[in-house]
């Protein structure tokens, strides 16, 4: 990958405080991270639904559709994951800056890639949220047929099958979404975030 030098950054007038007194809350990357199948995606397009009818600046990106165009070079290979995430990692510290809560899902298997995004975040606007499944449980659900694929060879690298997944050792918010409802889950980051005083 080729880098420039002669790049200058040019800030804006308007701040990213001045953004979020206007929408009356404070701006932060809520980044769901599970196995396949684990409610990463149910969840947060739930959550951003509930967020925005509580009249908040919010967006959700979302692990395949981001693929479809920013991503969509990129494979599965473990250096193509750790830079789906990278250009993840900059798209949601841009929202955040524009005011949003801004809530991502993917699978996102590795702790060093995660921990890299919340380094270019300030201390307080990375929220991880581990929706914590069995991978029993998700290959019972399979959503996508991916394990049936996975299990029988067509998808190399699937994770959790053929490929790593390492779970979180301290996120800040954990959902057992194995046992929990969709609604249990969604009023559990809610209620993190008005604690937490970010809504």
């Amino acid at each position: 990958m080729s880098e420039s030098n002669n790049i200058t950054w040019h800030d804006s007038e308007v701040t990213k405080e001045e953004r979020q007194n206007r929408n009356g809350h404070k701006s932060a990357v809520i980044w769901f991270t599970g196995l396949s199948g684990s409610g990463k995606s149910t969840v947060s397009v739930a959550l951003e639904k509930a967020l925005f009818n509580e009249g908040k600046q919010t967006y959700r990106l979302d692990g395949d559709n981001v693929r479809h165009g920013l991503n969509k070079n990129l494979g599965f290979s473990p250096e193509d994951r750790t830079e789906n995430i990278r250009r993840i990692g900059e798209v949601a510290k841009l929202m955040v800056d524009a005011g949003s809560i801004t809530v991502t899902a993917f699978i996102s298997p590795y702790k060093q890639d995660r921990d890299n995004v919340r380094a270019i975040l300030k201390d307080d606007e990375f929220i991880e949220v581990y929706t914590k499944c069995s991978v029993e449980e998700c290959e019972n659900r399979d959503p996508k047929g991916l394990y049936k694929k996975a299990r029988s060879g067509e998808i190399p690298e699937f994770t959790g099958i053929s490929a790593p997944y390492e779970a979180p050792d301290h996120p800040e918010i954990i959902l057992d979404t194995e046992h929990e409802s969709i609604d249990q889950s969604v009023d559990r980051v809610i209620q993190y975030l008005k604690q937490h005083q970010y809504i």
